[in-house]
């Protein structure tokens, strides 16, 4: 089981004036492919948002961070920036393909601007602040997240599927 940590970013729920239920959806559908051993509420503040993720990847060693919430267009809306701060490589194919299929239910889905990235052995992944549209994208991320952290971790060598073509 791969170690988890969830970061909410939330103004309004930071105060105490809005229910974090976007984490919950995430917790509990993360369980499949680890644990979540770290959790935090944030305001939507850059240098707070990526001191956690540092924080967690680098004195926690997490494989795996997902952020919710702060991916829109509201001028506090940083999570994706906070995560860009702090990543090492870029990972553009899973916020594109989280997006691409996003768009097959809503063309808002045009307007995320969720990011994902590596940082040492953490993969930090941006999910939306809507419960619903988390529970989308993981339904459609599990079936390969955990390939994924196996590869980053260096518990699987092999990305191929096996098939000779």
């Amino acid at each position: 089981m791969f170690k988890v940590g969830v970061l909410t970013a939330s103004d309004t729920g930071a105060k105490g004036e809005r229910e974090d239920l976007s984490s919950k959806v995430i917790i509990e559908m993360i369980k499949p492919v680890g644990e979540v051993v770290e959790y935090i509420m944030v305001a939507d503040n850059r240098l707070d948002i990526s001191a956690v993720l540092k924080k967690w990847s680098d004195d926690l060693k997490l494989d795996l961070i997902m952020t919710t919430g702060g991916t829109g267009f509201s001028p506090r809306d940083v999570t994706p920036e906070a995560t860009l701060d702090v990543v090492e490589r870029v990972v553009p194919g899973i916020p594109e393909a989280l997006r691409a299929m996003s768009y097959q239910k809503t063309n808002r889905a045009m307007l995320s601007r969720g990011a994902a990235g590596i940082r040492g052995g953490t993969l930090i992944i941006n999910m939306p602040g809507s419960p619903i549209a988390c529970r989308e994208y993981l339904e459609f991320l599990l079936p390969v997240l955990g390939h994924g952290l196996e590869i980053l971790t260096g518990s699987s060598k092999n990305c191929a599927r096996g098939e000779v073509k």
